[in-house]
């Protein structure tokens, strides 16, 4: 099968490589869609902690947002998903610990994630082998680039979640990017004013076509306030901010990571009474995020600004222009038989 293989910083092309089979648990999905994500450049330009602890090595095949159809399946597994649209779980925890067996598999020790942690071939291919226990059956109100985002839009969900704010409250969300911006739509689609603040750019200029009640950067940020925070940015000095801004007694939801360590005073959060809440991956809120793009109450087509095909990914990971692209931050990947071009 044809997959896309990154065999160094900033190296990688489209090769053929063997296709995967079904382990007796598991299944082969055939993939249509794939999104690119902040985590996938930085498995391209080597920057991705991962690559330096030695979770991850080149070469890799990435790609953990996707959508796609079951074309095969185990002798363990039911064959009613043969055939099925489907996407799937990042995080494939070993099911033995303590952590997977009281609900926490993906901060499991030994986990897999797919196409980042532990050599598990990523989406970025034309087949994907996952176990049947990490799919979720994809509804037909959804097409497959909407699918492909439903990943993200998890993490999205348990951001939003974690923010802890109600109908009629105030959530702040820096970081005007995917995450930021899906986060909002969730928590819009609640009753909730939603604010976002990053910097003056081509993101914030995009935020503001979205309809949301403020966005603004952090100079023009009024002194209302926040009953939640969310920091879905990659700036270092953000959740030191999120800590200064949000009311006493309130939450404080970290869901963005920068590429240099953040300082936050512990005495700000114990003084304010302030919970801080740390997302990693979106498996708790893959089934709330199709929920809500089935029902129409979220919907994250707006972000895609672009659908390219697998030869163009060396471009989109290595930041270079792509002509027609839209202003939207997501890119989608076509891998679905028949794209090549």
């Amino acid at each position: 099968m044809r997959a896309y293989v990154i065999t160094g910083p900033g190296t990688g092309s489209v090769t053929e490589v063997p296709a995967p089979q079904p382990r007796p648990d598991g299944v082969v999905v055939e993939i249509s869609k794939v999104g690119v994500c902040g985590t996938d450049i930085e498995l391209f330009d080597g920057s991705m902690a991962y690559l330096h602890d030695g979770n991850a090595r080149y070469p890799l095949i990435i790609g953990h947002e996707w959508a796609g159809r079951v074309v095969d399946a185990g002798a363990e597994v039911d064959p009613s998903w043969v055939g099925r649209r489907v996407t799937g779980d990042t995080m494939l925890g070993c099911g033995q610990c303590v952590r997977c067996t009281s609900g926490r598999a993906h901060v499991c020790r030994t986990r897999y994630e797919v196409g980042v942690r532990g050599g598990w071939p990523g989406a970025l291919a034309e087949r994907l082998a996952l176990p049947a226990g990490a799919l979720y059956a994809v509804p037909d109100s959804i097409d497959d680039v909407r699918a492909a985002m439903i990943e993200p839009a998890g993490n999205a969900w348990r951001a939003f979640d974690a923010g802890g704010v109600v109908a009629g409250e105030r959530l702040l969300i820096l970081g005007p990017g995917t995450i930021g911006l899906l986060c909002a739509m969730f928590a819009r689609a609640a009753g909730v004013e939603v604010h976002m603040a990053g910097r003056e750019g081509r993101s914030l200029r995009f935020a503001r076509t979205l309809g949301f009640d403020g966005v603004w950067t952090t100079d023009t940020l009024p002194e209302l306030p926040w009953h939640g925070v969310v920091d879905a940015s990659s700036a270092a000095h953000f959740p030191r901010l999120a800590v200064d801004l949000i009311e006493p007694g309130r939450r404080v939801a970290l869901v963005g990571l920068a590429g240099l360590p953040s300082t936050i005073d512990t005495r700000d959060v114990a003084l304010k009474d302030v919970t801080l809440a740390g997302i990693l991956g979106g498996s708790a809120g893959l089934r709330p995020a199709i929920d809500a793009f089935a029902n129409g109450t979220v919907d994250p087509g707006p972000l895609v600004s672009s659908i390219v095909p697998m030869e163009a990914a060396t471009d989109i990971l290595a930041g270079r222009p792509i002509p027609g692209v839209g202003s939207g931050p997501k890119t989608v990947i076509d891998v679905a038989p028949g794209s090549r071009r």
